[in-house]
């Protein structure tokens, strides 16, 4: 009787089972392009005291739209310094830059005031051209974190000597008589010459400058004679000297690049409490992040990530706001301890998710470039 039963199970499946000629196969398999697994470039975007708060006004300000909602990953940073909960731009930028908690004040220097390497000093090292742009002075606190070494952000003559001492490729902003005007009286514009440079400054509007220059090995070009303005009195070269970098910087080599650009005054529209400063100049720094990105997306090798060294002002939108007329508040004049968002897209944006210290994104950034 079992072997009838399983006779009969068998004749019952062969019955059931789909005749050769209509049996379906699944279709190809189509593998998806892979992306790079280390970024080529890195760019660099910093909006200085730019927190929610400035995001968020900015976007309400901008039709409730911002390119910041293009990149594929968010991340949050712990912004404290080592000797305070509140960091100060010095110490948050060493930190970005060399992935050490600094005293405030502090310009590429660790907690016992020594030395220490940054990310543009590694880049060339590992023979990449490397750029700076800022919408402040270039020896500002940001910027001089990357190229510099010293215990105090206020020497802003030794910082502008320190330029003299690395192989930057290309860098935009104020400050010219740290350069040229000094106590010392070296005259360090010519220096830079010497060493190749073409040296322009705002005597010269940067569209004509760029133009005169299209050959140039080195770029230096000094926008003001000390701060330069804030946008909505007239600075107009952010986008422009940044995006003609990040091309200067790409056609110089085929093993990649690294250039940090700041978005200096929406921190100085913090300091003022003045909601009008911060959205200007973040409208600007929006335009201009949408063209990183534009560029990025069809470059396919380029990282992109962009944060804050810290919040300024305390800025908040409060009750009876709308999109069209927003009531704001400031708690404060001087910098916050808010955690700070970190956006990023491109090769290996998606280490950048998370929360984490402020000194991880030297990490992350040296880890996507694929550094030992």
């Amino acid at each position: 009787m079992r072997i009838l039963i399983t006779s009969f199970i068998i004749i019952l499946l062969y019955a059931c089972g789909t005749p050769k000629s209509q049996v379906i196969t699944s279709a190809p398999v189509i593998e998806k392009p892979t992306k790079p697994k280390v970024a080529k470039n890195v760019i660099f975007l910093i909006g200085d005291g730019m927190g929610i708060g400035q995001i968020t006004a900015g976007t309400y300000a901008n039709g409730n739209k911002t390119s910041l909602e293009r990149f594929s990953v968010i991340g949050l940073h712990k912004p404290y310094s080592h000797n305070s909960l509140i960091t100060d731009s010095a110490a948050a930028a060493t930190s970005f830059a060399s992935g050490v908690k600094t005293f405030n004040g502090a310009i590429g220097v660790d907690n016992d005031s020594l030395p220490v390497r940054t990310l543009l000093e590694e880049a060339e090292a590992y023979n990449m051209p490397t750029g700076l742009v800022a919408s402040s002075t270039i020896v500002h606190a940001t910027p001089a974190s990357f190229i510099a070494h010293n215990v105090s952000r206020k020497n802003y003559e030794e910082i502008a000597a320190d330029f003299l001492k690395t192989d930057i490729d290309y860098f935009v902003g104020g400050g010219k008589k740290y350069f040229d005007r000094r106590t010392d009286e070296r005259n360090l514009v010519a220096e830079l010459q010497a060493k190749g440079y073409a040296m322009g400054n705002f005597l010269e509007d940067f569209s004509t400058y760029k133009s005169k220059n299209s050959t140039a090995n080195k770029i230096g070009y000094l926008t003001s004679d000390s701060d330069p303005l804030p946008v909505a009195q007239g600075r107009d070269y952010l986008i422009d000297a940044s995006m003609h970098g990040i091309e200067f910087l790409d056609n110089k080599s085929t093993s990649g690049f690294f250039i940090m650009i700041e978005s200096s005054q929406i921190d100085w529209g913090g300091h003022a409490n003045d909601e009008d400063y911060i959205i200007s100049e973040f409208l600007e720094f929006d335009k201009l992040i949408g063209q990183v990105l534009d560029w990025a997306d069809e470059d396919g090798e380029t990282l992109v990530v962009l944060t804050a060294d810290h919040e300024t002002g305390g800025f908040t939108i409060q009750p009876g706001s709308t999109m069209d007329s927003m009531v704001t508040t400031f708690t404060s004049t001087k910098h916050t301890g808010d955690f700070i968002p970190v956006f990023a897209d491109g090769p290996c944006a998606d280490k950048f998710s998370g929360l984490y210290e402020n000194t991880d994104i030297y990490h992350r950034i040296r880890e996507a470039y694929g550094w030992e």
